[in-house]
């Protein structure tokens, strides 16, 4: 072991060998990374093993580990999001040729390699100053600018662009939220946005969802019991439920909006991918009061790796955003702006965008298809674009138990408490972009012989 002052526990799994399993990109949050040196200016390393969103380095040199020797939380600890990882995976390796239906991210064979080749190519040939210098907190402003025109005739002073719209996220939170304002979230919803929300003090306001999106009803009631500060509403191909929100209840999302004040956060990373038609039309472009501010991403339709998000709404709103990130980090990454710029003033994002509709369309067939024929009971709402399809099992089922059943036999998911504050434990969340169509009946087979152990009460 190498010499350290400090004595932290090791783990097995090295950095290497988690992105050799195909477990890299978007992480569990509490999984395992590995040991791994950081080196101060002393020059001596000091080792720790991370746990993914739990290190964060403040300024040069203060590492301070946000309760590390807490996480991953306990179930009891954790609401929801921020799920014992360790302990569902295990801390045995799985098997080589595992199967994961748990990241929210595309397999590598869809990846756009040459077209963003082309297009960095291009960014340091003809805006090479500007790719390689500090920006203003509002980001590239030609991407600005573009993705204004993409929203309908927006003005770009209504846009600023972010290191990934998670980011965004958790800086909309900081600027609209204090410690006790009410928040509606859609139950489930995405775990790391709770989590967010979770470590702002605020109080969460669960809102079931329906085939076609929030309960309204169930929102009435929650203003009906007090003023809510902001509602956070994932309107196309829900992650994780797959559901969209319909076209009648986004105007009604807006004008109860309007009538009690409170904002809309519109997160909507997937709306360009929708497998057939066209995407509904925001709640952005239908807001009058100036309520709604809408979030996107380039992860989904170039690749994560490029770390490319922005806001979009109300003028005054962004140029307050635009202020707080310019003393966050002075400007977001001006080089994976530029890199974007290119592909979409080319025609190279829509044409990629155009590909992996339909790639993920032949992989969302795959897994319904394998679903019905293999696991009769499942029940879920057929996703019309976007990455995920959540399923809910007979009742009684546990998909805690389920997933560390389903390690033996090489496949992974995510259980649904993950994804909520309270229930969930007979539904799961299967990402159908990240397993290419071949081996999907083969994901799903592996599944639904774990399902059958549990139900028999005889594990591998």
């Amino acid at each position: 072991m190498p010499p350290s002052q400090a004595k932290v526990e090791q783990l097995p799994a090295t950095h290497d060998a988690v992105l050799a399993s195909g477990q890299g990109g978007e992480q569990p949050l509490g999984a395992r990374l590995g040991p791994a040196p950081l080196w101060l200016w002393s020059g001596r390393p000091l080792w720790v093993s991370f746990w993914w969103g739990v290190v964060e380095l403040d300024h040069v040199l203060n590492v301070k580990l946000n309760g590390f020797r807490n996480y991953p939380p306990k179930p009891a600890e954790r609401a929801g999001p921020g799920a014992d990882w360790g302990a569902l995976l295990g801390s045995g390796a799985m098997p080589g040729d595992t199967i994961s239906f748990a990241r929210g991210a595309p397999s590598a064979d869809i990846l756009p390699r040459e077209a963003v080749a082309d297009a960095a190519g291009r960014a340091l040939s003809e805006d090479w100053e500007r790719a390689l210098s500090y920006g203003t907190g509002v980001g590239h402003p030609d991407l600005c600018q573009w993705i204004a025109e993409r929203h309908g005739g927006l003005d770009a002073g209504q846009v600023m662009v972010t290191n990934g719209s998670l980011e965004a996220g958790a800086m909309l939170f900081e600027h609209l939220l204090e410690p006790g304002d009410r928040v509606v979230v859609e139950q489930p919803s995405y775990d790391r946005t709770l989590l967010l929300l979770q470590r702002r003090g605020v109080e969460l306001v669960p809102v079931s969802l329906e085939e076609d999106g929030i309960d309204i009803g169930g929102l009435e009631a929650a203003l009906a019991d007090g003023p809510i500060k902001l509602a956070h509403i994932i309107p196309n191909f829900h992650n994780p439920a797959g559901c969209t929100l319909s076209a009648e209840k986004r105007v009604r999302v807006v004008e109860l909006a309007a009538e009690h004040g409170f904002w809309v956060l519109e997160d909507d990373p997937y709306r360009e991918l929708p497998f057939e038609g066209q995407a509904l039309e925001t709640m952005l472009s239908i807001d009058g009061a100036g309520r709604v501010i809408h979030a996107s991403s380039f992860s989904k339709t170039v690749s994560p790796g490029v770390r490319v998000g922005y806001l979009a709404g109300p003028a005054e709103e962004i140029a307050k955003l635009a202020k707080r990130a310019n003393e966050w980090y002075i400007s977001p990454n001006m080089l994976a702006e530029a890199v974007v710029f290119e592909l979409c003033r080319s025609g190279g994002l829509d044409r990629n965008i155009e590909f992996v509709k339909g790639a993920l369309r032949e992989r969302r067939d795959a897994l319904v298809e394998a679903l019905r024929e293999k696991v009769a009971e499942a029940e879920f709402v057929v996703p019309g674009g976007g990455y995920f399809l959540w399923l809910d099992l007979a009742p009684g089922t546990d998909t805690v138990a389920l997933l560390a059943e389903a390690k033996g036999e090489g496949v992974a998911f995510v259980a649904g408490p993950d994804f909520t504050l309270e229930g969930g434990e007979s539904s799961l969340r299967l990402s159908f972009a990240s397993v290419p169509p071949e081996r999907i009946p083969e994901g799903v087979a592996r599944i639904a012989r774990a399902l059958d152990r549990i139900r028999a009460g005889s594990p591998a």
